[in-house]
């Protein structure tokens, strides 16, 4: 009878019928009276979410202090109804560390012999010692690994209490008991417990012999397998190489590429190397693969609604960043609103709400959001994070540090808070602050260990193993400001050549190109500085053809396209586009190839006056005032140039030798710039005399006579304009005087005091 109840109980559980389970396992457990039976009635009670029953009854049997099993079942319960304190009574202070070793030389035991059993002579079978082992040998497997799972609890409730610390290292023996507690080592992953180096040596320390399995002929498979999933869950700055290999086999070799944790992975290594729209394109693919098809091709109300419903919440944060960073706020609209008409309790889909409200600049809602999502989790870095970045959209600094401070302390292995932190004490002009943080944060992202002394990078050419290009940027960037341009020139380069081994997408590092540029102007290398503002408007040109279509929803014959936008990593922004454009004008006007700066100039003119306001349009007039200048400078250059070809042209006609050496150029491009605002650069041909333009003619005259003057200047450059339309091909003549020329005076003086002699007889 009691197999007979048992086999109830367990088939009314897994059907998830919870009241004939713990129906039939009271009276499972009335028959028998074991403790076997009492705990499994409390499991169900669990299950059921009835965690005063279970515990009441694990209570009255006295079952906690003798079973491992009952004493973190009861932990459990407690942990649920948020009485930590309780739990933590249950569970201890201290770690079983003793466990750790003998669990890494626990090996399987050998048989000599086929047989698992003998039989007597009466018939009946007894277990022979062998199978006493394994008996026993299950016995003990199974309590370490409640010992694991309750280092687990222990962590758990020390992360409720702040003590991070704590709960890094009792996760961390969990994972070292056993190596199977997933539980244990996803807290450690998700809440950047362990800086990426330290992932990496810890993953490496862990004994994945001891997995069990079933078939002892996989055994070693098996252990190659778990550590293969695990190196997916590792952070994406850590070993590039080494997570693209794990990631590349389980989906070739155990045909995973279509599995959601596979496909989350391969995002985030995209994410890390700003290819946005690439990892768009996966995300929208793990939400628009339904894992609930009734509910999606059902034809009740609200049914396509659930097609972005059901997935894995890790999932949730990196497709609202990627849809952030190619500024599809149509595809945000939807998706938040969705998830808040289905999923109104989940902290997602309040930071889905906060980051559309931020994508459209309406940062007093996102930050009322962000703050909702974080009281619902408190342990959720993107909210944290999205809530901070609120306070800095305003310019409110103070409030801004204070959320990523809060952020650091709870995130200890991450270093974005840290280079945040930098970030807002650069925006202070807090250098020494600056300085201080991103450091920590380029120690943290290239291997050192949380709260160790931050070292400053490398000055050689050889890169260290992972990091985050844009702390290297940020570095540049305080070293520039503190006029120390050679290593602002190093730590550029070295951004450059670790966003080019991530792989990253060139269109991202356009403006660590152009910081780079700058400092090369400042230290006197112009071609070296022209040559990098250049190849950012080559890549930039290169980059914005590429678009993304994501899906996000639609009936179960396809999928809804919606959002489409354009370019790489933000590098629409005209504003970055008319900067360079300038900055390649002005060192073209330093090496004195004055056409070219025009050309340069016109352009950054046409980007920046076309936002139509703003600091784009700001620059635009600055543009503007060097483009005149420019032109000034051009046209004085034009006229020199012309007056000398005529001077040259005009010494065979007085009878000079042609053999005798030509005359320098009339002054160099410094005195030129020298003299711009003081020449004009008009300049017109007549078919007889080349007039020049001039300062005004001094004399006698007066107003009507120097009008006539000008108005006759005017007619002669009209008349030689129509003549040369009409005689394309005649060649421009020499200028010859009207009159016998005074020494010392050019051709147009002299025909000019001609005029005006001609004017006052005529009086």
């Amino acid at each position: 009878m009691e197999k007979y109840l048992r086999s109830w109980r367990q088939d009314a559980l897994n059907r998830g019928q919870h009241d004939a389970a713990v129906y039939i396992g009271d009276k499972v457990l009335a028959l028998t009276n074991s403790d076997s039976d009492a705990f499994w009635l409390a499991q169900v009670h669990f299950s059921n979410n009835n965690f005063t029953r279970a515990l009441a009854l694990l209570s009255r049997r006295d079952l906690i202090t003798r079973s491992s099993a009952c004493r973190y079942l009861a932990a459990h319960c407690y942990i649920k109804q948020n009485q930590f304190e309780q739990a933590l009574s249950i569970l201890g202070d201290q770690n079983p560390t003793d466990l750790i070793r003998s669990n890494n030389s626990r090996r399987k035991i050998q048989h000599l012999n086929g047989q698992s059993h003998v039989t007597l002579r009466n018939g009946k079978n007894t277990t022979t010692r062998g199978e006493r082992g394994e008996g026993r040998e299950r016995d003990d497997e199974s309590s370490v690994r409640f010992e694991a799972a309750m280092c687990y609890l222990r962590g758990l409730c020390f992360a409720k209490q702040n003590a991070f610390d704590r709960a890094r290292d009792c996760y961390k023996d969990a994972v070292r008991i056993d190596v199977q507690c997933f539980e244990a080592f996803d807290q450690l992953m998700k809440n950047s417990l362990m800086s990426p180096t330290e992932e990496l040596e810890f993953l490496e320390s862990l004994d994945f012999d001891s997995v069990s399995s079933p078939d002892p002929a996989i055994a070693q498979e098996a252990a190659h397998f778990t550590k293969m999933l695990y190196t997916t869950r590792l952070s994406k700055y850590s070993a590039p190489s080494i997570l693209s290999d794990a990631t590349e086999t389980l989906s070739t070799h155990y045909n995973l590429s279509k599995n959601p944790d596979i496909l989350l992975s391969r995002a985030e290594a995209l994410y890390t190397q700003c290819r946005f729209a690439e990892a768009l394109e996966l995300t929208s693919s793990i939400l628009s693969t339904s894992q609930a098809t009734d509910l999606t091709s059902s034809n009740g109300p609200g049914g396509p609604a659930h097609h972005n419903l059901g997935h894995t919440p890790a999932v949730y944060p990196l497709h609202l960043a990627c849809l952030y960073e190619t500024g599809a706020t149509n595809a945000l609209f939807l998706l938040s609103h969705m998830l808040a008409d289905h999923a109104p309790e989940e902290p997602y889909t309040y930071l889905a709400i906060g980051v559309y409200y931020l994508a459209v600049s309406k940062v007093a809602e996102a930050r009322r959001f962000f703050s909702k999502a974080s009281l619902l989790d408190p342990h959720s870095a993107p909210a944290w994070i999205g809530f901070a970045h609120t306070f800095a959209a305003e310019g409110e600094h103070d409030q801004a540090i204070a959320a990523y401070s809060t952020a650091a302390r709870l995130f200890q292995g991450s270093h974005l808070p840290q280079l945040f932190l930098g970030m807002q004490h650069l925006a202070l002009n807090n250098m020494a602050l600056a300085h201080e943080y991103l450091s920590a944060a380029y120690a943290m992202s290239t291997g050192a260990a949380p709260g160790s002394t931050p070292e400053l990078p490398p000055t050689s050419s050889e890169m260290p193993l992972g990091g985050d290009p844009l702390v290297l940027n940020e570095l540049g960037v305080v070293f520039y400001h503190q006029n120390n341009l050679p290593a602002a020139v190093e730590m550029f380069r070295q951004a450059l050549a670790l966003a080019a081994s991530l792989h990253s997408e060139p269109g991202a590092w356009v403006a660590t190109r152009a910081n780079m540029g700058h400092a090369f102007r400042r230290l006197g290398r112009l071609p070296e500085a022209l040559r990098e503002f250049q190849e950012c408007l080559r890549v930039g040109a290169g980059g914005t053809s590429l678009g993304y279509s994501p899906f996000l929803g639609g009936g179960a014959g396809g999928s809804a396209a919606v959002g489409t936008a354009s370019g790489v990593g933000g590098y629409e922004d005209r504003g970055l586009v008319g900067s360079l454009h300038t900055s390649c004008g002005i060192l073209l006007l330093e090496l004195g190839r004055t056409g070219e700066a025009v050309t340069a100039l016109h352009e950054a003119v046409r980007v920046l006056g076309a936002t139509g306001g703003g600091d784009a349009a700001g620059g635009a007039g600055v543009a503007g005032t060097l483009l005149n200048r420019a032109l000034e400078l051009w046209s004085l250059e034009g006229r020199e140039r012309d007056q000398q070809a005529m001077e040259e042209s005009a010494r065979p006609s007085h009878g000079r030798s042609a053999n005798r050496k030509p005359r320098e150029r009339p002054g160099t491009n410094e005195s030129n710039r020298r003299r711009i605002r003081h020449a004009g650069y008009a300049e017109e041909w007549t078919d007889e005399v080349t007039h020049s333009a001039t300062p005004e003619t001094t004399g006698s005259g007066t107003m009507e006579e120097r009008a006539e003057m000008d108005l006759d200047d005017k007619a002669d450059s009209i008349l030689g304009r129509a003549l040369g339309r009409v005689r394309p091909g005649r060649q421009r003549r020499t200028p010859r005087p009207a009159s016998p020329v005074i020494e010392g005076d050019t051709p147009a003086q002299s025909t000019r005091r001609e005029r005006a002699q001609r004017s006052q007889s005529r009086q």
